[in-house]
């Protein structure tokens, strides 16, 4: 590509199905992004139905070492067939064949938003928050007053929100959505628009979130309602500071997901005694109910981050032990969870943008690969290896190469969800934040 700042630009103008461009395998690219890759490609048939080659794809193959330690990621060039929205193929490096030119930048998995919430933003317009009044509580109050007026236009808020992470390498995202008595199922009827319209490009699962409690406003006919629906998890808020009980919150929660072959992904911001009871809570319900393993996640967490050192690896062995996930913010205030002792004891750990310009946040950048580096730098990963460790916060857990330098990804098979970024590998791609040149999603070319 010429110019990729210029490709994303008008990739972000122009939503990629809500243009006519040039169609390539069975996905989209705009008029913008089609000339690039005409140009770079100009006597080349690109694609021909769902099936076409990359070559000049950078993968990495193994780590250097100098007296024990990884100073080096090892790369080479290869050819990729994609067909049928899957890797058919990696080969030898053909430089001559007929196929996308993918110019030596860096492939690895596309990047995966694990929490957001797409369903309400400012974003494509400019407010910076309020002043917060009355905590949880008081955002819930101003929650019931303006939602209204941002279920409006919210379908087409999500597609540009979509759009952000698309262009900075990300392909899926799990969002929680607002389930509560104002919106009732008006949110994620709209965000389920907006995934529709991104269905060849984009990816999701979504959280059924009682935003407003479940039981401090009357959201359970709603949360029922809305299990039975296209959904993936059922979410929480707080238990003990909004609905007042940990016990029965939790138990509602557990037995909607089982009803329903739901996961679970409760936002906690509790800190204290409260917030750690709801943890060893529900990792007691998740051990009794053991089809829940692997399913439940905590997103914050936030009192994991208040506990003694020997405590957090008390809780992390627990949580690994019950296979719940942790959702992490990165960072969060002066607050600083313990993700690397979490990663060490086997936790899932993932990561995203949560609130992008919104009344919750004014920032947000869209970029995972940005928490990654966030992570880095706070945690001090700064050697070659640990680099590399920290792109599976971007990723949410594949990553090229194994701790002992074998290739573990890509794979014949493996789902064509794909990133390419100027990068020479992903220690690089990490530190320098590298800019993403490519995104194919399930074989179809975004940009």
């Amino acid at each position: 590509m010429k110019n990729s700042d210029i490709t994303r630009k008008d990739f972000l103008r122009n939503s990629v199905l809500g243009v006519a461009g040039l169609a390539v395998g069975s996905g989209f690219i705009n008029s913008a992004a089609a000339s690039t890759i005409s140009e770079t490609n100009s006597n080349i048939n690109i694609a021909s139905g769902k099936n076409f080659t990359l070559k000049n794809v950078r993968l990495e193959t193994g780590f250097e070492y100098e007296e024990g330690e990884v100073v080096r990621t090892k790369t080479e060039l290869f050819c990729v067939e994609i067909s049928d929205g899957k890797i058919k193929s990696i080969s030898a490096n053909k430089p001559n064949a007929q196929a996308i030119d993918a110019k030596g930048f860096l492939m690895l998995p596309s990047f995966r938003d694990m929490h957001i919430h797409l369903d309400k933003t400012f974003y494509d317009d400019w407010h910076a928050v309020k002043k917060r009044t009355g905590g949880v509580k008081g955002m819930i109050a101003l929650e019931q007053q303006i939602l209204p007026d941002l279920l409006k236009n919210s379908t087409q808020k999500a597609e540009k929100i979509i759009e952000l992470l698309q262009s900075h390498g990300t392909s899926f995202a799990r969002s929680h959505v607002n389930i509560e008595p104002t919106s009732k199922l008006q949110s994620l009827k709209n965000l389920q628009k907006a995934l529709e319209n991104k269905k060849n490009t984009f990816g999701a699962e979504l959280v059924a979130f009682p935003q407003h409690g479940v039981f401090y406003t009357d959201s359970v006919p709603y949360l029922k309602e809305a299990a039975k629906m296209d959904i993936d998890f059922i979410g929480g808020l707080d238990p003990f500071s909004i609905d007042g009980s940990i016990e029965k919150t939790i138990d509602f929660t557990v037995q909607l997901a089982l009803d329903n072959n739901k996961g679970i992904d409760i936002h906690l911001h509790e800190s204290g005694e409260s917030g750690v009871k709801t943890i060893e809570y529900l990792i007691a319900k998740v051990n009794e109910n053991t089809n829940l393993k692997g399913k439940t996640f905590l997103s914050h967490c936030f009192a994991l981050g208040k506990l003694e050192k020997a405590k957090q690896e008390e809780m992390a062995e627990k949580l690994s032990a019950a296979q719940i996930g942790i959702v992490s913010t990165i960072p969060f205030g002066n607050l600083v969870m313990p993700i690397p002792t979490l990663m060490k004891a086997g936790v899932n750990v993932m990561t995203g943008n949560d609130s992008i310009i919104d009344h919750w946040n004014t920032f947000g950048t869209g970029s995972v690969l940005q928490k990654a580096n966030l992570a880095a730098q706070l945690y001090g990963q700064v050697t070659e290896f640990n680099l590399s460790r920290m792109l599976k916060l971007a990723t949410s857990g594949p990553i090229p190469l194994d701790d002992k330098g074998t290739q573990q990804w890509p794979k014949a098979g493996d789902k064509a969800d794909l990133v390419f970024l100027k990068a020479s590998c992903s220690a690089e791609a990490v530190s320098r934040m590298s800019p993403p040149k490519m995104l194919i999603h399930n074989g179809n070319i975004v940009y």
